[in-house]
């Protein structure tokens, strides 16, 4: 439950008890009146009612015929002040997390669609042609790094053509054939079936 869907009543409670924690009231004093509260926090005389009963459940008020509302203990007050607040942090914590929990189920449902449409389109390809991308790894002691595209001749040689090279955290698409390849580059390529095997074998076995 939020703050704002709370009853008033509580935070009446809550308000006359912090005030009898600040000294405004001390032990054994008289509060005002139950018209005289409804007038000050604006509500009818049952909610003033019902906060009174809640204050003297917890020990911190009680009510006497003839003398009105007595204040009894302090302490009484300081606890249902504390009671109060960890409660309201117990229930702001629950919010967040499944505030938190919706978030990554509508997140899991977006990237379930999104994978299921990546095999969807791949289907269509793998129908439609025989070329499918793939990803090979440039080793250290290929004699491709530090040669471009071009010097390379990749395609033909290899009959795949370079689509994208990723290089750490950056993705460079179609690279041109001056696009110099360095170790540790992951290419994408895209060919015939043979294409990865082929590939392998030119960029790496050299």
């Amino acid at each position: 439950m939020s703050e704002f869907a709370r009853p008033k009543y509580e935070y009446i409670a809550l308000d006359i008890a912090r005030r009898i924690v600040q000294g405004e009231f001390q032990e054994g004093e008289k509060l005002y009146g139950r018209s005289n509260l409804a007038g000050l926090y604006n509500v009818s005389p049952e909610t003033v009612r019902r906060a009174i009963s809640l204050l003297e459940d917890m020990g911190v008020v009680h009510a006497e015929h003839g003398r009105g509302i007595i204040v009894t203990s302090r302490q009484a007050a300081y606890s249902y002040v504390a009671r109060f607040n960890e409660k309201h942090t117990l229930e702001s914590l629950r919010n967040e997390l499944a505030e938190i929990l919706n978030a990554r189920r509508l997140l899991d449902e977006r990237l379930e669609s999104i994978l299921m449409k990546i095999i969807e389109y791949a289907n269509r390809l793998r129908n439609i042609n025989a070329f499918n991308p793939v990803e090979i790894r440039v080793n250290e002691k290929s004699s491709a790094v530090g040669k471009t595209i071009s010097e390379l001749k990749f395609w033909e040689n290899t009959g795949a053509t370079v689509i994208a090279v990723r290089r750490e955290e950056e993705l460079f698409l179609s690279p041109g054939p001056h696009f110099r390849i360095m170790a540790g580059d992951f290419l994408v390529l895209v060919g015939k079936e043979d294409i990865l095997a082929r590939c392998e074998a030119f960029i790496n076995s050299q």
